[in-house]
C-alpha cells in the first residue's frame, strides 16, 4: 500500500499491528543493546546473588551450573526475541498473548500475563534496590575495617533512598535515557575487564584454587540433596541473565525495532554467558577484599552500585511502559514510574520477615517473569493465529527451541518455590509462592469482580488499537509525506 510505504518501516509495522506512533524513537541499535546489556548485569549481578551458588554446590555450581542454565536461558531468549521481532510493541507479552491466543480465552490470558509481567518487573526493581543497598553497606563496612555491620532497618533505609533516586532518573525524557546507555555499556564493560584482569593478577597464591577444585568440588551447606541443591543454584545465573522482554517494552521508542530488539537481547545474553564462565569460587566481596585490598574493593563496589543503579533505572523505565500500556489509568508514563516504585517499596518490606526471606526478592522476579513468558510462547503454537515471523527467526528450529524453553521455565518455576533449606519455618519459608499466588488471585478477582460490572470480564478487550480506520492512517501518511517530516505524528514522552 502506497501510504504505508510513505512511512518509515517502524511506523509502518506498528500501523499494521493497529497502532499509531506515540513515542519518539530515540533508541538506536547500540542504545537498545545498552538497555538489554544492563539487564544481564554481569559483574554487579554476580556480586548481588553469588551467595546462592556458593551455598548450593560451590565451585561445581558456579561453573557447570552457569553453563547448564546459560544454555537453556539462551533458548528462552530466542523464543521471546522471535515474538518481539514479529510484533514490536510496548505492550509486549500481554499484546502477544492476546494476538496469538484463541478468541475464547485471549482476554483472560492477556489479563493474567499483563499482571504477571507487571509484578515481575516491579519485583525486579525491588531486588535491584536491595542489591544496591548491600553494595553501599559493603563499602561502609570495609571502610570501617569491619567494625560496623548494617542492620536490616538501615539497609531498608538505604534501599528506600535508592528507590526514590532511580525513580527520578527514570522520569527523564526518553532522549536522556537513551543517551545514558553508552555510559551504561562503558561501566559494565569496565567492570568486566577489571575483574578478568585484576583478580588473576592480584590474588595471593594462598587464595587461589587449582583446576580440580574449581571443576569438581561440590559444597552443599543447606542440607538439600546435592542434585536439588545444584538446581537451586540456577537462581544466580537466571537472575543475572534475564529481562528479555525489557527491550520489547521500549520497542516503540527504538529505531528498526524488529531487528534491534531481538538482536540486542541475543548479543547481551551471549556476552553474559562468555563472561560468567569464569567464576571466582568464593563470595564476591571476600574475593575482592582478599585479592585487591580494601581501597580497590571499595572503588570496585562503588562502580558496581552505580551499574546496578543504572540497571534499576532502565528496568523502571521498562516497567513504567508496561504499566502505562496495560493500565491506562496511570495516564502518563511518569505516573506509571511512581506506581512501579510504590509497589517495589512494598515488596522490599519482605526483608523484615527474616534473613532467608530476602531470597524471595530475587526468586519472585524470575518465577513471575517465566509465567508471563510461558503463556504467549505457548499460545503461539497451541492456537490457530496469524503469527508472521519478523527479521529474527530460527525457521524449523523455532518450534523445538520454544518447546524446550517452555519445559525449562515450568521446571524452574517449581524449583524456585522451594525454601532455601528443607527445615521450614516462618523465618526460613520461601514467600515466592505466597506473593505470586496472591497477585494472580488478585488479578482473577479483578477480572471476575461482579459488583456493578466492574470486573475486567465486562470491559477488558485486550490491547486497544489507536488507529480506528484505514482512512485515518492513510490521511496521516499523506500529511506526513507532504510535510516531509516522519515525526509529525509522534509526541515527546
Amino acid at each position: 500500500m502506497a501510504t504505508t510505504q510513505s512511512l518509515n518501516s517502524d511506523d509502518a509495522r506498528l500501523a499494521e499491528l493497529g497502532y499509531k506512533q506515540e513515542f519518539k524513537r530515540h533508541f538506536t541499535l547500540w542504545e537498545t543493546f545498552g538497555l538489554s546489556f544492563s539487564m544481564v548485569t554481569v559483574v554487579p549481578g554476580i556480586a548481588s546473588v553469588f551467595f546462592i551458588s556458593v551455598s548450593n554446590g560451590g565451585p561445581v555450581s558456579m561453573i557447570w551450573g552457569w553453563l547448564t542454565a546459560g544454555f537453556f536461558t539462551t533458548l528462552v531468549c530466542i523464543a521471546v526475541s522471535e515474538l518481539a521481532s514479529a510484533a514490536p510493541t510496548a505492550g509486549g507479552l500481554y499484546y502477544w498473548t492476546h494476538r496469538y491466543a484463541s478468541p475464547r480465552c485471549r482476554n483472560l490470558l492477556s489479563w493474567i500475563v499483563g499482571y504477571s509481567n507487571t509484578i515481575y518487573l516491579m519485583a525486579g526493581v525491588a531486588s535491584l534496590t536491595w542489591s544496591i543497598a548491600l553494595q553501599i553497606a559493603a563499602c561502609v563496612t570495609i571502610q570501617s575495617k569491619f567494625t560496623w555491620a548494617p542492620t536490616t532497618a538501615q539497609l531498608f533505609g538505604i534501599s528506600t533512598a535508592v528507590l526514590v533516586a532511580q525513580a527520578l532518573v527514570a522520569c527523564f525524557a526518553t532522549r536522556v535515557m537513551a543517551r545514558l546507555q553508552s555510559f551504561v555499556i562503558a561501566v559494565n564493560f569496565a567492570l568486566i575487564l577489571a575483574v578478568i584482569i585484576s583478580l588473576p593478577a592480584a590474588t595471593p597464591k594462598e587464595f587461589k584454587n587449582d583446576t580440580r577444585y574449581a571443576l569438581g568440588k561440590f559444597n552443599n551447606i543447606n542440607d538439600w540433596p546435592n542434585g536439588f541443591a545444584f538446581c537451586l543454584s540456577f537462581l544466580t545465573p537466571l537472575w543475572v541473565i534475564a529481562g528479555f522482554d525489557v527491550t520489547a517494552h521500549i520497542s516503540e521508542e527504538a529505531s528498526n525495532a524488529n531487528f534491534a530488539v531481538p538482536w540486542a537481547n541475543m548479543m547481551s545474553t551471549g556476552l553474559a554467558r562468555l563472561t560468567l564462565s569464569d567464576p571466582t569460587g568464593q563470595p564476591f566481596a571476600t574475593v575482592l577484599h582478599n585479592s585487591l585490598g580494601p581501597s580497590s574493593t571499595i572503588a570496585m563496589f562503588t562502580f558496581i552500585a552505580l551499574a546496578l543503579f543504572l540497571t534499576e533505572a532502565n528496568l523502571t523505565l521498562a516497567a513504567s511502559r508496561q504499566t502505562f500500556c496495560f493500565r491506562s489509568r496511570c495516564a502518563t508514563p511518569t505516573n506509571a514510574v511512581w506506581v512501579v516504585t510504590s509497589v517495589a517499596f512494598i515488596l522490599t518490606l519482605l526483608v523484615f520477615a527474616g534473613p532467608t526471606a530476602i531470597t524471595t526478592i530475587f526468586s519472585l522476579p524470575i518465577v513471575a517473569q517465566y509465567l508471563s513468558y510461558i503463556i504467549p510462547i505457548f499460545c503461539r503454537f497451541a492456537f490457530k493465529n496469524d503469527f508472521t515471523p519478523g527479521s529474527f527467526y530460527t525457521g524449523r528450529l523455532s518450534a523445538p527451541i520454544s518447546m524446550f524453553s517452555l519445559v525449562w521455565m515450568v521446571f524452574m518455576m517449581i524449583v524456585f518455590m522451594f525454601p532455601a533449606t528443607p527445615i521450614v519455618s516462618s523465618v526460613s519459608m520461601n514467600y515466592t509462592s505466597a506473593c505470586l499466588g496472591a497477585w494472580v488471585l488478585l488479578s482473577l478477582v479483578g477480572y471476575y469482580f461482579p459488583f456493578n460490572e466492574l470486573g475486567g470480564v465486562y470491559w477488558f478487550k485486550g490491547p486497544v488499537p489507536n488507529i480506528d480506520t484505514e482512512k485515518e492512517f492513510s490521511s496521516s501518511a499523506v500529511h506526513m509525506e507532504k510535510s516531509g517530516d516522519s515525526n509529525n505524528l509522534e509526541k515527546e514522552t
